[in-house]
């Protein structure tokens, strides 16, 4: 989710100033002191006036975030799924290049996708290494280009991807969790003015 506000934690009898980030699984405060929150530790969360209420053991904490509470918990109580995330939805066509989980493609049909040979609103290129980003360029640039690759491993990096993206001539607009072990980063073809 990747989402950031600066705010006051009310935790342990104390009132600290920081900065909640809001990630895929967990709320991370930075401050004094600082806290991490695994969502798989929650037992409540509650939104009123502006606070979000967190209950789990070693709790509770409030964080003040003011109007952005309600869309937190609601993130929070209702994670968006992966397909949210990478914009699969009924009738979206996909086009798959490489080696992805068999559970990506299972998912993505059940939601209505259509997978193509071809033309597609988006394009799933699957890096392992650093030498499959040389496919890029020869993509559709019509088409999202979503590359999948592995995390933490010196086979490839996220720096390699972006810089390879750019070089093709595409913007990188987005980054998601893809699973536990690969993240997928969006490119699109610049807008013409």
């Amino acid at each position: 989710m990747g989402q950031e506000r600066e705010c006051t934690l009310r935790y342990g009898g104390k009132k600290q100033i920081g900065k909640a980030y809001l990630e895929t699984d967990f709320i991370l405060f930075r401050g004094e002191p600082r806290l991490k929150v695994s969502f798989s530790e929650l037992r409540a969360v509650a939104a009123e006036n502006g606070a979000l209420r967190l209950e789990f053991e070693g709790g509770p904490a409030v964080l003040e975030l003011g109007e952005a509470a309600s869309k937190w918990a609601e993130k929070i109580l209702h994670p968006p799924s992966r397909l949210d995330k990478l914009g699969i939805k009924d009738g979206t066509t996909i086009r798959v290049l490489g080696a992805l989980e068999p559970e990506f493609l299972k998912q993505a049909k059940a939601a209505g996708a259509k997978v193509s040979a071809g033309k597609a609103d988006l394009i799933f290129l699957a890096a392992s290494k650093t030498s499959d980003l040389q496919r890029i360029p020869k993509l559709s640039p019509d088409a999202a280009l979503w590359v999948v690759y592995p995390k933490a491993t010196t086979a490839i990096r996220e720096s390699e991807v972006i810089e390879a993206g750019r070089a093709a001539g595409l913007k990188d607009t987005k980054v998601a969790r893809f699973s536990d072990t690969h993240t997928a980063l969006r490119f699109a073809a610049p807008k013409v003015r």
